[in-house]
C-alpha cells in the first residue's frame, strides 16, 4: 500500500507539474523609449492590461520604458534577434532599416490635419507599408499617433531664417535631414535618450518633438523658446518580431490583434490630450516661452519646407507622395 501511494504521489505531482508548465504563459517584452506618461507609454500600459484580460492569462506583456532595456538606435535590432518581442518605434527608424518608404511621414507639412493622417493609416496605403515590414522580420500591428512636433531652441525661432546655423537634434532620418537644411539648420543625429544632456551641455541648440516629449523629458527646462511650427508628424509602428508573432496559437494572434486595436484607439484618442496638456504645462513653468506663429509666418515656413516633398520622390517614392497627397485632397485640402 505504502508503494501504491507513493506512485500515485508521484503520478499526481507529475500531472499537476505538467498542467502548470502548460498554464505557463508566454511573455512579451515591449520595449519602448519614452516615459510611462507620454501616450505611448499610457497606450503600451493598456495594451499589457488588454492582451492579459484578452488571452486570461496565457499572455504576460512586460513593458519597459525610457529605453531601460534599449535606446532607439539599438531596439530594432534587438527586435530582429528576438531579444525583444515588441516595440513601438518612431515611424522614422524604419528608413535606416532599408524601408524608406516609411519616411514619408517624416515630410514637413504633408498632414495638414490629424483626418488626414488617419486616413493614410488606416487605409490601403498603411497596409502596404505594414507589409513592407516583412521581409525585414517584422510584423506590423498598428499606427500609434502622437502629434505634430513643435521647435524648441534657446533661440527665438520667429521665421525659417532665425534657424539658420543652429544645431537641431534629428532623428536618424535624411528626410529630417533634409528638412533642416532646407532651414538652414545643422542637423546633428541623437538618440532620444541621450537629448536632454546634449541640450542643457549646448551640445545641441535645439529640437523638434511633440509637446508631450517636450514636457516629459524635461527638455523645456533647457530651452528658453518653443515655436508652434507643427510642421512635422511623429507617430510610431507596433511591431513584433515576425518569427514569434507567426509561432503564437492562432487563437492568441487573434486575441492580441483585438487588444491591439483597442490599444491603438485609445492612443490616437488621448494624443492631442495630452500634447494640450504638456503645453500648458510648459507655459505654466514659465521656464520656456511659447510662441504661435502668425499666418504670415506660418507661410514663410510652408514656403521654406514644402520643396523637401520635391527632392526626396527619388528616395520615397513620388507615387507614395502623391498618394498621400491626393488623400488630403480628398478631404478638401489644397
Amino acid at each position: 500500500m505504502q508503494l501504491k501511494s507513493v506512485l500515485f504521489f508521484l503520478l499526481t505531482a507529475s500531472v499537476v507539474n505538467g498542467a502548470a508548465f502548460g498554464q505557463t504563459p508566454i511573455v512579451i517584452k515591449f520595449s519602448h523609449v519614452v516615459a510611462n506618461d507620454t501616450p505611448k507609454g499610457k497606450a503600451a500600459e493598456r495594451f499589457k492590461v488588454l492582451a492579459e484580460k484578452a488571452t486570461k492569462g496565457r499572455i504576460k506583456v512586460e513593458v519597459y520604458p525610457n529605453s531601460i532595456l534599449y535606446k532607439d538606435k539599438e531596439e530594432l535590432e534587438a527586435l530582429q534577434l528576438g531579444a525583444v518581442q515588441m516595440l513601438a518605434p518612431s515611424l522614422a527608424k524604419f528608413g535606416p532599416l532599408g524601408v524608406k518608404e516609411f519616411e514619408v511621414f517624416d515630410l514637413p507639412y504633408i498632414f495638414p490635419s490629424k483626418e488626414v493622417l488617419y486616413a493614410v493609416t488606416e487605409g490601403q496605403i498603411g497596409k502596404d507599408l505594414m507589409k513592407k515590414l516583412e521581409s525585414k522580420g517584422i510584423t506590423g500591428l498598428g499606427f500609434w499617433d502622437n502629434g505634430f512636433k513643435v521647435m524648441s531652441s534657446n533661440k527665438l525661432m520667429h521665421l525659417p531664417a532665425d534657424m539658420k546655423g543652429q544645431k537641431l537634434r534629428i532623428q536618424s532620418s535624411k528626410v529630417l535631414d533634409a528638412q533642416m537644411r532646407a532651414l538652414g539648420a545643422s542637423p546633428q543625429v541623437l538618440a532620444f535618450s541621450e537629448v536632454y544632456q546634449a541640450l542643457q551641455m549646448g551640445v545641441v541648440d535645439g529640437t523638434e518633438n511633440p509637446p508631450s516629449n517636450l514636457y516629459t523629458q524635461k527638455m523645456y527646462e533647457v530651452q528658453k523658446h518653443v515655436t508652434l511650427t507643427n510642421h512635422g508628424y511623429l507617430g510610431y509602428a507596433v511591431i513584433v518580431n515576425k518569427k514569434f508573432w507567426d509561432g503564437l496559437p492562432a487563437d492568441i494572434r487573434d486575441q492580441l490583434d483585438e487588444a491591439m486595436k483597442s490599444a491603438t484607439k485609445y492612443a490616437n484618442a488621448i494624443a492631442q490630450q495630452e500634447n494640450d496638456t504638456a503645453l500648458e504645462a510648459v507655459k505654466k513653468s514659465g521656464k520656456t516661452t511659447v510662441y504661435v506663429l502668425t499666418d504670415k509666418e506660418k507661410a514663410e515656413w510652408r514656403k521654406a519646407l514644402l520643396p523637401v516633398q520635391k527632392e526626396m520622390e527619388g528616395r520615397i517614392g513620388k507615387d507614395l507622395i502623391a498618394n498621400v497627397n491626393k488623400e488630403a485632397q480628398k478631404l478638401g485640402y489644397k
